[in-house]
């Protein structure tokens, strides 16, 4: 719904704004007013990719000069016109309207949503913004502005009841209609800037939950961390946006439309907010039925009234929202159903030896970065590539990159490693962490950099440690990151050979980890020798020497599809659907800023 919102936010405010020329071009058509609004829409769009870094600064001067402007014009229509709408404050003057127009009145609560839009883009600004600013802003300057904006027009309309239609410009004295007029402009897309980056923001946590398609994330500013650019989505979101607006070219059904965007949000927060309150908070269960059973029934009563026009408009986003979700699901579902199939058919140790040791096996200078989603084991991808190509290089890693369910992961403990047997291959499972808020948009380059010092260090502390040491400490790993039957190392890695106690916070696994690695001195100084510390300086430096032989990405062409026997709704899903997805949005090699030249892709078909 959020998605939708951005959608439909750029036309409505852009359009209503742009309509205000009517006042001094009277002969100004519907027509030409749309091509305007379109003009301005693409161009809004067009500079995503610069990202806000660039004009952000000028925002709030704007957004501000804009609250002051209506909030002063407000003021000045209400001493000017009626000071008596005051009274309207008055519970009781709501209660008279419903009993006088009973059905119509319940009717109407839907256009009064339009009076308090934009309020739920605030909990999408808390990536951007802190609470206290958010609360300070919206508390001492939109709320009273906007307030004094609508009383200074119902003091209006009390003598003009007749410009209910364009009461906005109407209200607004003449000398100060070009000011007006430019500054809301320049309002509207600053506010439709803030749903664009929101919906930027909400493709990007889909895509970290394997929810979404993969898609192009940049990074816009080197400064602000959220500012994000998908180029995608941007494309999709320019061409939804000029189509509603080319479609319907007025803002009466588009503001219909609107409704049940802004009611739906809020309702789901609401519902999100309470399942925070009890599972997280764990406060009083009375103050969350007081939080549940006043909010609820005010915004149900609202989404009731939205429900009755809902062939008027509403069903727009409905259908933007349920294409979205039929997108997320079908994408989730395959994915999770090709990583339970990789999981399955992984080689076991004893298989992955016999490969290894093979007497056709050939090694070729260089090291190969084999990707694979699997955390533990060997892709069954990896035997394929074997029977074809008998062939490996002097160094092979399996990386798996995954996102934790922290912000960000300090690049000292970016990488996990695990030596596969025999030793001698110089085979590694390696683990890249990233937060949710980590980049991946980095140069191949650096991150070959970082991994192998990260290996070095691994060789380095796997060899300090004697088995007798490690089996006298308790490592305690979280469930999604722990390797099975691995062994820690020291700095970089912490594994244990069975999972003895959950871990309690990402902190606690990385003051473990510089725990052990502080106690590294006496264990080199009491359990090794001078020719072992050649031997682990030497694999080192062979590390070294293969990475500047040359580095080769080997990727996973996978493709999917569903068995014979399977349901024909399943074939559509998998075989049709998915593919479709998977084909046209970004490659594997594009998210990982994979070189072009050094790409090895390997082709193999998954029946689930």
């Amino acid at each position: 719904m959020v998605i939708s919102d951005a959608v439909l936010t750029p036309p409505i405010s852009v359009l209503s704004a742009v309509s205000g020329l009517k006042e001094k071009v009277p002969d100004l058509t519907t027509d030409q007013i749309v091509w305007i609004t379109v003009a301005i829409l693409v161009v809004l769009f067009a500079i995503q990719r610069f990202g806000t870094d660039k004009v952000g600064y000028s925002f709030a001067p704007i957004i501000l000069l804009w609250l002051l402007l209506i909030g002063g014009v407000g003021l000045y229509n209400l001493i000017k016109y009626d000071v008596g709408v005051l009274r309207s404050f008055n519970p009781k003057y709501i209660i008279d309207y419903f009993r006088r127009n009973r059905k119509e009145g319940w009717v109407t609560l839907g256009d009064i949503l339009l009076v308090f839009t934009g309020t739920e883009a605030l909990f999408a600004n808390l990536g951007y913004f802190s609470i206290r600013s958010i609360q300070l802003s919206f508390s001492f300057g939109l709320l009273p502005s906007v307030l004094l904006t609508y009383i200074g027009q119902a003091a209006y309309l009390r003598k003009h009841p007749e410009h209910f239609a364009d009461i906005f410009y109407r209200s607004v004295p003449s000398t100060l209609f070009w000011p007006t007029f430019i500054l809301a402009i320049a309002a509207s897309i600053i506010g439709s800037q803030a749903m664009i980056s929101c919906a930027f923001a909400t493709v990007s946590h889909l895509q970290t939950l394997s929810c979404f398609p993969r898609v192009r994330i940049l990074h816009t500013s080197k400064r602000f961390h959220g500012q994000l650019y998908v180029p995608e989505v941007n494309l999709l979101l320019c061409l939804a946006a000029c189509l509603v607006t080319v479609s319907f070219k007025t803002t009466t059904i588009i503001g219909k439309a609107h409704e049940i965007c802004v009611i739906l949000v809020m309702i789901i927060t609401t519902l999100l907010m309470t399942i925070v309150m009890l599972l997280v908070w764990r406060i009083s269960i009375w103050w969350i039925a007081l939080f549940f059973f006043i909010y609820i029934p005010i915004e149900s009563i609202y989404l009731s009234s939205v429900l009755y026009k809902f062939t008027h408009g509403p069903y727009i986003p409905v259908a933007m929202s349920a294409v979205l979700m039929m997108v997320m699901i079908v994408w989730h579902y395959v994915h999770a159903k090709r990583y339970k199939y990789e999981l399955k058919h992984t080689l076991s140790p004893k298989r992955a030896q016999e490969l290894l040791e093979h007497h056709d096996l050939k090694r070729v200078s260089g090291v190969g970065l084999f990707y694979t989603e699997l955390v533990q084991g060997i892709p069954p991808i990896f035997p394929h590539l074997i029977e074809k190509i008998p062939t490996i290089h002097s160094v092979l890693v399996f990386v798996s990159i995954k996102h934790l369910h922290v912000p960000h992961v300090d690049a000292s403990e970016r990488f996990l490693f695990r030596q596969v047997e025999p030793k001698e291959y110089k085979v590694f499972r390696c683990v890249a962490r990233y937060g949710y808020r980590d980049s991946l948009d980095e140069e191949a380059e650096g991150f070959v950099h970082a991994l192998v010092e990260s290996l070095q260090y691994y060789i380095r502390d796997v060899s300090l440690y004697s088995a007798d040491e490690m089996q006298n400490v308790s490592y305690p790993i979280s469930r999604d990151q722990s390797l099975s039957r691995e062994k820690p190392s020291g700095r970089h890695a912490v594994y244990a050979e069975e999972m003895i106690t959950p871990i309690q916070s990402f902190s606690e696994l990385t003051t473990l980890s510089n725990g052990l690695s502080n106690r590294l001195p006496q264990f080199q100084a009491s359990k090794m020798n001078i020719a072992e510390l050649a031997k682990i300086e030497e694999e080192q430096k062979f590390i070294q020497r293969e990475t500047e032989k040359g580095v080769v990405y080997i990727l996973g062409e996978t493709e999917v599809v569903a068995r014979p026997q399977s349901s024909l709704l399943k074939k559509i899903v998998v075989n049709y659907i998915y593919s479709f997805l998977r084909k046209n949005f970004v490659q594997g090699e594009k998210m990982l800023s994979i070189p072009h030249g050094k790409l090895l892709k390997v082709g193999i078909s998954y029946e689930i």
